[in-house]
């Protein structure tokens, strides 16, 4: 998480106010939420209940009624409250007696699934503390869960607490850069191996870290992720990364199409066509895969109406997102994407892995300002002076279909590295920029 969701808790729950005040947190598993709203809890004296999968309405009811005595001072099973509005109720009460008065609902949709009234009870609880006659703050409920897609239906249409959160706040992974930084990993390479088949989760540091990957890449591999004696090997473990969205059934359907994109496939009817199925058969799957936060989709930079779909969050993209104005001689960039450039007269297409606009160019607008056009290529070999020649036909295309392309910056990505002649070329020219590892971590 970044500093802005912390200080967004932290102000949520020192809010003043009175009145009663609800929040929304989400995130697929292993992105931190416990460990987060755990210390959070901790700190403010509040009280954290977690749902348990699987469990009957009455094991979770009794459950909960005894979290709450030992919240209050009491031993566990002196309190046996017959239904949730007896344990919300009083959960809002006992906790009101804190400076802090926190309640945390760790995943809620595991009790939505035995108990769907809960959300129609905290509507009516929330509307009867609006008030907010006490002297001190009023009661912070936070509501969390890794099926997003079940979470962020809460706010939505006329569901009972539509309109009634102040914060809906999306946990997602680690950035590349803060991945490394969070598993110390010395070496670049390391890292970007480390962040490819992680994710940048942080949940996977305690079951992964010993070897730690310093000490060898593939060893860490094939010690950790890939020895059957460990729990992250298991096909358990794969299959609960969807089985958190209750709309995924067909597992194996899911993931033929994250394998499609990752190989290339970036519409649905290219992905459609790598399952040989039709585009329509991938429609809805696409969606779900997009509100759960594994693909990503969006516009050709250029062009309207090509959308493009891509797995979530490209390192390259980010980079250019987040950091490439230290670089780039017309400062920050705007819009940031992909796009493909028609060429006439060689009858073919060229697709530019990152491409970005001036800033306060719009997406698809004629005639835009280009400031960057870039390629990357995840390849063992080092990059030369025909991968320059490349990005130059493009950029000569652009122009001549009309973009201002007089300001553009070329880069070009490699993981290992430039032939001496392209980067002889790049000290004397300002228009070309070559981000090795080195650059894209920072290090020098």
């Amino acid at each position: 998480m970044d500093r802005n969701g912390g200080k967004l808790l932290t102000e949520f729950v020192t809010d003043p106010d009175p009145a009663m005040r609800l929040g929304i947190v989400s995130g697929r598993r292993r992105h931190g939420k416990p460990y987060l709203l755990q210390a959070l809890s901790e700190r403010v004296g509040g009280l954290y209940v977690t749902a348990v999968r699987e469990e009957g309405r009455l094991p979770a009811l009794q459950r909960f009624s005894d979290a709450l005595a030992v919240h209050a001072g009491l031993r566990p099973g002196t309190l046996r409250l017959a239904d949730w509005r007896e344990v919300l109720s009083n959960a809002l009460e006992v906790t009101a007696r804190s400076r802090t008065p926190l309640l945390v609902i760790d995943e809620l949709p595991y009790l939505l699934q035995h108990s769907p009234e809960i959300p129609g009870l905290l509507q009516q609880l929330y509307d009867e503390r609006q008030r907010g006659t006490g002297a001190g703050p009023g009661a912070r409920v936070i509501l969390c869960g890794s099926a997003t897609s079940v979470m962020h239906e809460l706010l939505s249409g006329t569901k009972p607490l539509r309109g009634r959160a102040v914060i809906d706040l999306r946990l997602k992974a680690f950035d590349y850069r803060a991945s490394r930084a969070f598993w110390q990993i010395d070496d670049p390479l390391t890292a970007l191996r480390v962040d490819a088949v992680l994710g940048g989760a942080p949940g996977y540091r305690p079951v992964a870290a010993r070897p730690h990957p310093n000490d060898g890449f593939d060893s860490w591999l094939t010690r950790t992720l890939l020895d059957p004696g460990r729990a992250v090997y298991s096909r358990t473990e794969t299959e609960y990364l969807l089985r958190e969205d209750p709309r995924i059934t067909q597992h194996t359907l899911y993931y033929d199409i994250l394998t499609a994109i990752a190989q290339g496939a970036t519409t649905p009817t290219r992905i459609g066509a790598a399952l040989e199925r039709q585009r329509n058969a991938v429609t809805h799957p696409l969606d779900v895969l997009q509100s759960t936060g594994y693909i990503q989709r969006e516009q050709d930079i250029l062009r309207p109406r090509h959308p493009v779909i891509t797995l979530a969050d490209p390192v390259i993209r980010t980079f250019t997102r987040r950091y490439a104005h230290t670089l780039l001689p017309g400062g920050p960039p705007g819009p940031v994407g992909t796009t493909e450039v028609a060429d006439p007269a060689a009858r073919t297409k060229h697709e530019v892995d990152v491409i970005a606009l001036a800033l306060g160019e719009r997406p698809q607008a004629p005639r835009a300002r280009i400031a960057l056009l870039g390629e990357a290529k995840a390849t063992a070999a080092r990059r030369g002076t025909g991968d320059l020649r490349r990005l130059e036909h493009i950029r000569a295309l652009l122009t001549a279909q009309g973009y201002d392309t007089t300001g553009t910056t070329l880069a070009l990505f490699s993981l290992h590295g430039f032939y001496p002649d392209l980067t002889e070329s790049a000290a004397s020219r300002d228009d070309l920029l070559l981000i090795d590892l080195e650059a894209l971590y920072a290090t020098r």
